[in-house]
């Protein structure tokens, strides 16, 4: 089994957390992978080595500057009462709604869900913003966040 279900899920709290609603719909779309699934997730796409964002390697993709192509701000959209993403991730992630994308928290805390779940999501993702990756199905664009409310755009190479 991939999936742990959301009710056994230790941070389900954010996504049903009452100042930021999740439609039922979406709910079902969310879903925490095993944590056996989730280091194999990560240890192929983003660090074979290290656990988590803080300690990932030289040689390791997201700690070669060349890949991020711009950082932009998240934190006033999440602040505001807007539901939309920055503008800049929305034009540097064209995805298809049904793209499958993982938000990986470090190496074993990933959530799968789809695109469109999260562009409507997000703000329930980054109750956590210790410098999470998000990442598309076979996909080379990437999304870097940090707690200082910025978001790193680039590519996974």
């Amino acid at each position: 089994m991939n999936y742990t279900p959301l009710d056994e899920y230790s941070r389900k709290w954010i996504f049903t957390h009452q100042s930021i609603p999740v439609s039922n719909d979406d709910l079902e779309k969310i879903k925490p992978l095993t944590q056996a699934r989730s280091a194999q997730l990560w240890r192929e796409h983003v660090s074979n080595q290290s656990p988590d964002a803080e300690r990932l390697l030289r040689e390791d993709w997201a700690n070669i500057e060349s890949n991020w192509v711009e950082t932009v701000d998240w934190q006033a959209c999440w602040d505001s009462d807007d539901i939309e993403l920055p503008e800049e991730v929305l034009n540097f992630i064209n995805w298809e709604d049904d793209v499958t994308v993982f938000f990986c928290y470090e190496k074993y805390n990933i959530v799968e869900t789809k695109w469109g779940v999260f562009k409507r999501c997000w703000k329930n993702f980054l109750f956590f913003d210790d410098l999470p990756f998000l990442i598309g199905k076979r996909k080379e664009q990437a999304l870097w966040f940090s707690s200082d409310g910025k978001v790193k755009l680039g590519h996974r190479r």
